[in-house]
């Protein structure tokens, strides 16, 4: 058997209908992770749906609770063949973000995988069944094809929160940190820069939450008595939020900009394009930070949004000027930003802005991160990439959003590559989420290749990491 026959054969499998039906079971299973009456679903997912694919594969199943009272459970499953051959660590998540059943269109659901063109509509078909099952399916594919090995050793975990943060994912990590051990990391989350155009991203942006608050008085008073004589909340937090966010979106406060935009990050971003496909939103006109194109703004640099502000009862207005108002706010950053002091920057910059009424409270982050885009193992997926694919590849130093991968990158130490199989407009966290199954065809292809080259060399790809790695020391 040859590469291309492998790959052949994941091409016949995915064009047999065989893995639209594996995928209609797994999204017909309700995983919304934020219902707790949804736990039965969550645990069966992982021993009736993964468990017994990977038991074929003769991958050895450990099914562990949770580090966190109440939180969903994990699966490590890991099939060793040789402790000398390298080993690759792999990741999914079957939870899913709640259904919102009535708001999908005429003629969808989300717990049934409708097929409309090139479409597969359903919840979790693109957010992550969809992704998991491609890189299963290319899995399995390549034991058949070597006669029931892979030619390399493989462990995968699979988490059942990432939609409510990953409670327990880091703990779990810590302690099962031998089981985990591995040489190198590939995954699938997120989306594709676009559709036609592979993609490789090498982490993601952080994001951390905080809570800004200004409580006037006890009560609201009558605007016609007291209008023009007592100070409102509500104008005040909006003119201090302005002091952190200039009026184009622009990020105000000095020392929570990053200093990573290297011009070697901006050269390979230079090839990218953010929206313009079917679908996307349109980009607003000088929106951001000035100087950077787009692709630059949203994966090069830090941004501050606004997620809610409330003042007064926005509900049933009344001729009073409130008493408190707050917003809640988030900061997407990449590496290079401080973030971990936060509240100390916004709470000062206030500060020097006229604002000291304003309390700042930290709710939540995590961490950004980033693998070296220089690295061998970069060039080998992308090359990989380019000649299976009719589009050339995109390399995106990290994410827009973001994933868990500071648990594999900063916990697990390992080199992250992630190979999405998803694209912006899929609808993912919103209705009528769907999987393009181009995209999904091409992802198992080159999945099927990948995994069929760290059987081939995957020794010398590791060394040739190795020794990238001890250079950059």
């Amino acid at each position: 058997m040859t590469r291309d026959r492998a790959i052949s054969a994941a091409l016949r499998y995915f064009d047999s209908g065989e893995f639209q039906q594996l995928l209609a079971r797994r999204v017909a299973l309700r995983t919304e992770s934020q219902r707790p009456d949804r736990a039965p679903q969550l645990a069966h997912y992982l021993r009736e749906e993964i468990g017994p694919q990977l038991s074929a594969l003769g991958f050895e199943l450990h099914f562990i609770a949770n580090p966190l009272a109440d939180k969903p459970p994990f699966l490590v499953a890991v099939r060793m063949e040789d402790a000398a051959l390298p080993t690759l660590l792999s990741y999914g998540h079957g939870d899913v973000v709640f259904g919102d059943d009535e708001n999908w269109r005429a003629g969808l659901e989300p717990w049934q995988l409708t097929a409309e063109g090139e479409r597969w509509y359903a919840r979790g078909s693109a957010d992550n069944k969809g992704q998991h099952c491609i890189n299963l399916a290319a899995l399995e594919q390549v034991w058949q094809a070597r006669g029931g090995r892979l030619g390399f050793n493989c462990k995968l975990l699979f988490e059942m929160g990432e939609e409510i943060s990953s409670p327990g994912l880091a703990e779990l990590c810590r302690e099962q940190a031998a089981l985990l051990k591995a040489d190198l990391f590939i995954a699938s989350d997120g989306p594709r820069v676009s559709a036609p155009r592979p993609t490789l991203f090498l982490g993601s942006r952080g994001a951390v939450n905080f809570r800004l608050t200004l409580n006037a008085r006890e009560n609201a008073c009558h605007s016609g008595n007291w209008g023009g004589l007592l100070s409102n909340p509500g104008t005040r937090l909006a003119h201090a939020i302005a002091a952190l966010i200039g009026a184009r979106g622009e990020l105000q406060v000095a020392a929570l900009k990053p200093d990573s935009l290297t011009p070697e990050v901006r050269a390979i971003l230079s090839s990218i394009r953010v929206g313009g496909m079917p679908g996307d939103p349109a980009l607003a006109r000088d929106w951001g930070e000035p100087g950077l194109t787009p692709a630059e703004r949203l994966y090069g640099w830090n941004t501050m949004e606004v997620l809610t502000f409330i003042t007064g009862n926005p509900a049933r207005p009344m001729n009073a000027i409130p008493a408190s108002a707050t917003a809640v706010c988030q900061l997407r950053f990449v590496v290079g930003t401080d973030w971990q002091r936060l509240g100390e920057h916004v709470t000062a910059h206030l500060a020097a802005a006229g604002f000291t009424d304003v309390e700042v409270e930290v709710l939540h982050g995590s961490p950004a991160t980033r693998f070296d885009p220089t690295d061998p193992l970069v060039e080998w997926v992308l090359d990989t990439m380019a000649t299976l694919c009719e589009q050339p590849p995109a390399l995106l130093p990290n994410l827009g959003g973001s994933l868990p991968n500071d648990v594999f990158a900063d916990i697990l130490g390992l080199p992250t590559l992630w190979v999405p199989h998803s694209y912006p407009a899929c609808g993912q966290h919103g209705v009528n989420e769907h999987l393009l199954t181009p995209v999904a065809r091409e992802g198992l292809q080159i999945m099927t290749a990948l995994l069929w080259d760290l059987g081939e060399r995957g020794d010398a790809l590791i060394a040739r990491h190795r020794a990238r790695a001890g250079e950059a020391q």
